[in-house]
């Protein structure tokens, strides 16, 4: 009983930690690229699972941002999964307050390889459009993407991991296919009390993201019913994003719109990746992800990056 209570008050005050986490397009944690993925070689009986997560993030812009995530995971047969997220996303921001379901992600992931020692998992998947990607304030004036519940573009992703006792590690990409419908402009904020705040976003008109990849590898601690994990979690962006900006005459007159490269936009962000998680019986368990973020990139026209973020989650299996 000792025990037990000792992992529910760790577990507790866990959810009250804060950290810079991941705030990836979504495929770090879809499939096989998810962190705090067990291995075990006994016959899984429970090929169904319910998972409710409940996320907080803040920007440095002072915008607070929450998710509300059900999640579906339904076992085909003994190796393949089926999984389907669906988030309810409200934004406290800087600049408006805006609510409502976010983007729609579907995967199926395959166990390729099962061996006494280690498992293989590859995982195919999508993202899709369902939130919406160009919010505007009761004037009229559209929001950065940090504002936004859906990146507004169709991605393809692809992943795969490696799985034994102690260790998970896992790479994937994603690719963005299209530009969002954001029309966000530093001068259509011009004269508004607010236009100093809205000048710190990057802009995002018809934003077109780049390709990420990532690399997840994490150290795993299980014992009976509690487990602990830490790793690193590596997203590179590969190609820079692009918008669309009006091009002026010389005396201000608008002529065409013109694409864009977000300069800055590419390259690394690391995090430093920190869970644990007990389960209360065979059915029931809890989780809590919270991570640090040593690097980031200098801009994120998709709305992307997080100063702090934590996860907790209940899942259920039937």
């Amino acid at each position: 009983m000792a025990k037990y209570f000792l992992s529910i008050v760790f577990i507790c005050l866990a959810s009250l930690s804060w950290a810079q986490g991941c705030s990836d397009a979504g495929f770090c944690t879809m499939g096989a690229m998810r962190p705090d993925q067990g291995y075990n070689r006994r016959i899984q009986i429970k090929l169904r699972s319910v998972e409710l997560t409940h996320y907080v993030g803040f920007t440095k812009f002072g915008d607070v941002i929450y998710n509300y995530v059900p999640e579906v995971n339904i076992g085909m047969n003994g190796r393949t999964t089926l999984q389907m997220k669906l988030p309810y996303v409200r934004v406290d921001g800087a600049l408006a307050t805006t609510a409502g379901l976010g983007d729609l992600s579907l995967s199926l992931t395959r166990n390729i390889v099962e061996k006494e020692g280690y498992q293989v998992n590859a995982t195919i998947g999508t993202k899709l459009p369902t939130g919406n990607s160009n919010i505007k304030t009761a004037e009229g004036l559209s929001l950065p993407m940090y504002n936004q519940t859906g990146l507004g573009s169709y991605d393809a992703i692809a992943g795969i991991s490696f799985i034994n006792s102690k260790w998970l590690i896992a790479t994937g990409i994603q690719k963005p296919f299209g530009e969002n419908s954001n029309e966000f402009l530093w001068s259509d904020w011009d004269g508004s009390p607010l236009e100093s705040k809205a000048n710190e976003y990057t802009q995002a008109r018809a934003l077109v993201r780049g390709t990420d990849v990532m690399f997840r590898v994490e150290r795993n601690f299980r014992f009976t019913n509690f487990n602990f994990s830490t790793g690193l979690l590596p997203i590179y962006r590969l190609t820079a994003d692009v918008i669309r900006l009006p091009k002026l005459d010389s005396e201000g007159n608008f002529i065409k719109y013109y694409d864009h490269i977000v300069t800055e936009s590419t390259g690394l962000a690391l995090t430093l990746i920190i869970s644990g998680g007990y389960e209360f019986n065979s059915r029931l368990g809890i989780k809590v992800i919270n991570g640090f973020r040593l690097k980031q990139r200098f801009k994120n026209a998709d709305g992307l990056s997080r100063e702090l973020v934590n996860n907790i989650s209940l899942v259920y299996k039937f």
